[in-house]
C-alpha cells in the first residue's frame, strides 16, 4: 500500500508505530520522521493540547491511561496493529524496559533494563569511559559519613553539581519539599557546603564535578550488535538556561570532524552494550583539543529536530531495522545546517538582555547586542532550521503559539 506525499512522490505505508509521549519537540520530530518514511503513526498523549498530536503525520491519538504502561499497552497494540512502540521520556523508558522486547509481533524500542541503568547512572558511566580511554572530569559522590568539610575545602573551584540517576532521585526529592535542579554552579567551599547541607534530610547528594570550559558537543549513534549503523555530531550554540541545559542553536558538523572522538563514542557505548540510539556528550575545548565526557543521554534527546532535518533518521533507523529487517546502510548526514528552538531560544535572549546576573556559569560572558542582531538575523539565514515550525506540518507551531498566548493572557490577568 502506499501514500502520495504533498510533493507527489509515492510512499510505501508500513504497520503502524505507537510513540508516547506528544509534549514536546522530541515526541513531535519522532512522529514527523516515521510519518514521513509512511509509517502510521498512533500517539499517546497527556493532554489534548499536545503540538505531536497535531501533526498530519501523527494519524491518531488518544490519552494516556492512568497506570503503568504494562497495565494499558497491550490492549492498545492489540486495537491499533501497531508492530513498534517509541517512547520520549526517560520514566517511559524504565518502565517500558521491563516488559518483554516482544509483545505479539509487536517490538518495544526501548532500551533493555541493564545497560539503561548503566546510563541513567552517571557515576557508573563515568568509570565504564574512563576504563574506554575518555577523558573524564573529576567527580565526587558524597556519601554518608564523609568528612564534607574537609573535601570541600581540598576541591578546586568552581564545580558543577548534577543528580548521577534523577529518575531514581525525584520521588525522594519531591516527598521531603526538595527542588531538582539539571545543574548547578558552585563556587566556593561555603557554597557546597550550603548545597550539601540542603538534602541531609534525605542522605542523597548530588554528583560534585570540575568545571569544564569548552563548548557543548554532542555524537549521537545508532547501534546495533555493538557496530554504529548512523552516526551524526552537532555543536551546541545556545543553551537556556545560558550556562548550560537544553540546545536552544545548534549547528551539525561535518562528518569528517572529530573523527577520533567519534570511534571512542562508539567504543564507549559498545563497553555500555548499548543497543539503539544515545547521544554522547561532550565539552569540548578548540584550543587544547580535549573532550570532557559529560554524560550519555540514552534517550531521543532534545536537539533530535536538527538531526531530522539533515537526514540522520534515528526513530526510522530503530523502526527501519527492527521491524522490517532492512540492514543496509543510512544515508550519509547532511551538515552546515542550525536549527533554532524558539521559545526557549527567545527565554535565553530575555535573560542576556535584562537578568545577566542570573546566569550561574562564571566563565559565561554575555554579548546581549550581539546575541540580539543574532536572533534577528536567524530568520534570514537560509541554513537555518526550525525545531516546530514547518510550512508542510503547520498546526503543532500553531498550537504551540496559541498556548503561549493563552498563557501570556493567564499571567496578564492575575
Amino acid at each position: 500500500m502506499a501514500l502520495r506525499t504533498s510533493a507527489g512522490s509515492r510512499v510505501t505505508l508500513h504497520p503502524v508505530a505507537i510513540v508516547i509521549g506528544l509534549e514536546n519537540a522530541i515526541g513531535l520530530t519522532v512522529v514527523r520522521e516515521l510519518g514521513e518514511h509512511g509509517v502510521p503513526v498512533h500517539g499517546v498523549a497527556r493532554s489534548p493540547a499536545a503540538i505531536g498530536a497535531a501533526s498530519r503525520h501523527c494519524r491518531d491519538w488518544s490519552l494516556r491511561p492512568e497506570g503503568a504502561p504494562a497495565d494499558w499497552l497491550p490492549d492498545l497494540i492489540t486495537r491499533t496493529s501497531a508492530k513498534a512502540v517509541f517512547a520520549i521520556s526517560e520514566i517511559d523508558l524504565i518502565a517500558l524496559s521491563q516488559l518483554p522486547p516482544i509483545i505479539g509481533d509487536c517490538h518495544i524500542l526501548v532500551p533493555r533494563p541493564q545497560p539503561l541503568a548503566r546510563v541513567l547512572d552517571k557515576r557508573r558511566t563515568l568509570e565504564i569511559a574512563a576504563a574506554a580511554g575518555l577523558l573524564v572530569p573529576d567527580t565526587w559522590q558524597p556519601v554518608e559519613g564523609e568528612d564534607f568539610g574537609a573535601r570541600a575545602a581540598a576541591m578546586r573551584y568552581p564545580l558543577v553539581a548534577k543528580w548521577a540517576n534523577p529518575p531514581e532521585v525525584m520521588a525522594a526529592l519531591d516527598q521531603a519539599g526538595l527542588d531538582w535542579f539539571k545543574t548547578a554552579y558552585v563556587h566556593t567551599p561555603r557554597e557546597l557546603l550550603a548545597l550539601l547541607d540542603r538534602y541531609t534530610p534525605i542522605a542523597r547528594w548530588p554528583l560534585i564535578q570540575q568545571y569544564c570550559g569548552g563548548v557543548g558537543l554532542g555524537q549521537m549513534l545508532y547501534m546495533a550488535d555493538g557496530q554504529a549503523t548512523l552516526r551524526f555530531q552537532h555543536r551546541r550554540l545556545h543553551e537556556w538556561p545560558p550556562e548550560g541545559g537544553v540546545s536552544t542553536l545548534c549547528r551539525a558538523e561535518p562528518a569528517d570532524a572529530h573523527a577520533a572522538q567519534m570511534a571512542l563514542s562508539e567504543k564507549l557505548l559498545r563497553a555500555l552494550e548499548w543497543e539503539g540510539q544515545a547521544m554522547v556528550e561532550y565539552r569540548y575545548e578548540p584550543e587544547s583539543g580535549r573532550y570532557w565526557l559529560m554524560e550519555v543521554n540514552g534517550r531521543f534527546w532534545g536537539s533530535l529536530p536538527l538531526a531530522r532535518h539533515c537526514n540522520a533518521h534515528f526513530a526510522w533507523e530503530a523502526y527501519r531495522r527492527v521491524v522490517l529487517g532492512q540492514i543496509d546502510a543510512a544515508p550519509t548526514p547532511l551538515d552546515g545546517l542550525r536549527a533554532r528552538y524558539m521559545v526557549p531560544e527567545t527565554k535565553r535572549l530575555a535573560r542576556l538582555l535584562l537578568g545577566p546576573d542570573r546566569i550561574g556559569d562564571p566563565f559565561f560572558h554575555p554579548r546581549p547586542m550581539a546575541d540580539l542582531m543574532a536572533y534577528i538575523l536567524g530568520f534570514l539565514d537560509p541554513r537555518g532550521r526550525y525545531y516546530v515550525f514547518s510550512r508542510s506540518d503547520p498546526r503543532p507551531f500553531l498550537r504551540d503559539l496559541t498556548q503561549m498566548l493563552r498563557k501570556a493572557l493567564r499571567l496578564e490577568k492575575r
